[in-house]
């Protein structure tokens, strides 16, 4: 079952207007990418732990290349799960991986950013926020499936399935090194760095 963006809009704007506040990050988050039950998405949550193989993947970037976990071999990955491109919380956790983003290189580290969005609309949000780091259009959540971060979220009351906001730091040998689950989007890029620090590889 896929949402039509125009009630999607018209329910942020409802909410917008009812008179308890601006929305939060997660509602937001909420409003834009839910996943209804009866999608098979309830049916395939995988389970991962440290040391557990991650799954293997092939997506496009912003601008439609191939991007391949497997073509990265040899590196530290760092695969950070966001629901939606340009909503007030994804945008304060890219923006602060964007300024961490030099330190992280130095470690030799890959950040990666993915999303059920279109390379399109990775593409406007890398361009207006002036993100140095390839985002991965995962549309239908297949990878995001995958690592079992399609999960369950409160919304004023009502339980909705949608992307959780989780980091995965993949060693070189393509094994999870370490998991960051459910993280706020405010420090989260200085809690990924320290962790590479701590780890000795930074």
């Amino acid at each position: 079952m896929t949402p039509d963006p125009d009630l999607l809009y018209k329910n942020f704007l409802d909410i917008n207007r009812s008179g308890l506040g601006l929305p939060t990050a997660e509602i937001v988050d909420a409003v834009f990418n839910p996943v209804f039950r009866g999608n098979e998405a309830l049916m395939n949550i995988a389970l991962l732990n440290i040391n557990d193989k991650a799954p293997e993947f092939t997506l496009p970037d912003e601008n439609g290349k191939e991007v391949s976990l497997k073509g990265l071999r040899g590196k530290v990955v760092v695969l950070y799960f966001y629901p939606r491109a340009d909503t007030p919380g994804c945008t304060v956790e890219a923006c602060e991986f964007r300024d961490t983003y030099k330190q992280m290189q130095k470690s030799g580290a890959v950040l990666l950013g993915i999303s059920p969005d279109t390379s399109k609309a990775q593409k406007k949000f890398q361009d207006k926020f002036k993100l140095p780091f390839s985002l991965l259009a995962d549309a239908d959540k297949k990878v995001a499936n995958a690592f079992g971060v399609v999960q369950e979220k409160n919304m004023y009351g009502k339980k909705v399935m949608g992307v959780v906001r989780t980091t995965f730091v993949i060693g070189p040998d393509g094994k999870i090194q370490h998991i960051f689950p459910k993280v706020k989007p405010e420090g989260h890029a200085v809690e990924v760095l320290a962790y590479l620090k701590e780890s000795g590889k930074a």
